[in-house]
């Protein structure tokens, strides 16, 4: 059966605001229906999302952190925990039924990253000096720990679970084989430092997003370039495919973010934007596209804002 493909007809955007200051994550739970949003005001919130409705969402409040919360995710078989990752050093679990801290560990460093292991099994936390940990979720304890001496940025596991995808400050993806965090591959992806990864819902690609402006498509098995997605100018800060895999959104400091389709590398879709974007992630269930970004206004700070984006399939 083909997949249905994105009908760029009759879209429509909400815009939402809780926040006090910038968000600098957005993510969906697994269920795609609620979504989560980190921002540099200390909090992270949680909201629940009806994909046809127009009513005000509710929202609940996750307090706790003392530092920015920089990103969050959601446990990949869990529809009510996520984890938030902040530069107090901390890490946290919450239950965003009861918006109650279940869990925290403090780290080593101030922690910028965090992405669950498929299986919901560990968290993978990096921190800005370049060390990465594991966390046994069940104990909230780290496994593992391993200091680079390069610049580390965004990191993704592969849908199997056994292999972690390091994008780094020299241009290489670096290649980890779990639980060992032994290399076992180095990708020579671009001309200048690796900033975004996202991995596709059917495990075949990831892209990889650069400060050279390019965002490039890897097939995961055989560790080869597919083709590159060039609309962007400026260095790209984020990335997400959508629920089917066929269409993959990107964004920079420019004021748009782009979609283009995996297949062809056809940019076919823009969405215009008031500032830098910080963070784009597409609904796991819906062609929805959650994004937030630096939104500043003349006369007012308004940077707690974020958008939702609703696509027609065909």
């Amino acid at each position: 059966m083909d997949e249905p493909k994105i009908a760029f007809k009759n879209v429509h955007s909400r815009e939402y605001q809780g926040h006090k200051k910038k968000v600098h994550s957005v993510a969906w739970n697994c269920s795609g229906t609620k979504l989560a949003t980190a921002s540099t005001d200390l909090t992270a919130r949680v909201w629940h999302i009806e994909p046809h409705a127009h009513a005000k969402m509710k929202h609940i409040e996750l307090k706790g952190h003392t530092d920015n919360v920089d990103q969050l995710c959601w446990d990949p078989l869990h529809a009510d925990l996520l984890a938030t990752a902040s530069t107090d050093h901390t890490v946290r679990l919450w239950d965003a039924r009861s918006g109650k801290c279940c869990l925290q560990t403090e780290l080593s460093g101030e922690n910028i990253n965090i992405t669950y292991r498929p299986d919901g099994t560990h968290l993978a936390v990096g921190n800005r000096d370049d060390e990465l940990t594991i966390l046994d979720v069940r104990k909230f304890k780290p496994m593992h720990r391993r200091k680079f001496s390069y610049e580390v940025n965004e990191f993704a596991w592969t849908l199997t679970g056994d292999i972690i995808l390091l994008t780094c400050g020299n241009g290489t993806v670096e290649v980890l084989a779990y639980p060992s965090l032994q290399p076992i591959d180095r990708v020579m992806a671009h001309t200048a430092g690796c900033h975004c990864i996202a991995v596709d819902p059917k495990g075949r690609y990831f892209a990889v997003g650069s400060a050279d402006s390019v965002v490039s498509l890897w097939d995961i098995s055989e560790m080869l370039c597919m083709r590159t997605f060039t609309k962007l100018g400026l260095p790209v800060r984020t990335v997400s495919f959508n629920y089917t895999g066929d269409y993959i959104a990107s964004a920079s400091r420019e004021m748009f973010i782009d979609i283009s389709n995996v297949q062809t590398g056809r940019s076919v879709y823009e969405i215009p934007c008031r500032a830098a974007m910080n963070s784009v992630e597409w609904n796991p269930k819906y062609n929805l596209l959650a994004y937030s970004g630096d939104d500043r206004n003349r006369y007012l700070v308004d940077e707690g804002n974020f958008r939702i984006y609703g696509f027609q399939s065909s």
